[in-house]
């Protein structure tokens, strides 16, 4: 099975990797997983006035901020993981690569945010589910 693990680094991943790992008979480590974290693009007023170079380096300062402890961890554990960061509007990038890619299945966090705090902010897991086909496991 392919399977998408959208990632923000907060303890909502930490609950997927401890889920996966704790569910062996569920995720085997034969499936295989691809672990996307989605920086938010600089805004275009900034952008006009940094070098390209500045920007793609803070791009990549700040996926790997996040993906590094995640890849430590899923070493650690013996999972073979491919990792993916990108750049955009999260809920989009996601639904997006699910679909382009053939994932079979999407594992996301959730931050438990109550209807009222979904109706405001709005939710990646909520905006992907809505926009996509692929199942998705969501993890509380």
């Amino acid at each position: 099975m392919k399977i998408l693990l959208p990632v923000d680094g907060s303890d909502s991943t930490t609950k997927v990797l401890e889920y996966l790992a704790t569910h062996e008979e569920l995720f085997s480590k034969a499936h295989q997983y691809t672990v996307l974290y989605v920086t938010p693009a600089v805004p275009p007023q900034v952008k006009r006035m940094l070098p390209r170079e500045d920007i793609e380096g803070y791009y990549q300062q700040e996926i790997e901020k996040v993906i590094a402890p995640i890849r430590a961890q899923l070493q650690e554990r013996g999972f073979e993981v491919s990792f993916k960061g990108l750049v955009g509007r999260a809920p989009d990038v996601i639904s997006q690569l699910a679909t382009s890619e053939g994932y079979d299945m999407l594992i996301m966090g959730s931050h438990g945010h109550s209807a009222l705090g979904n109706l405001i902010l709005g939710s990646v897991v909520t905006n992907v589910m809505a926009n996509t086909s692929t199942p998705v496991l969501v993890i509380r």
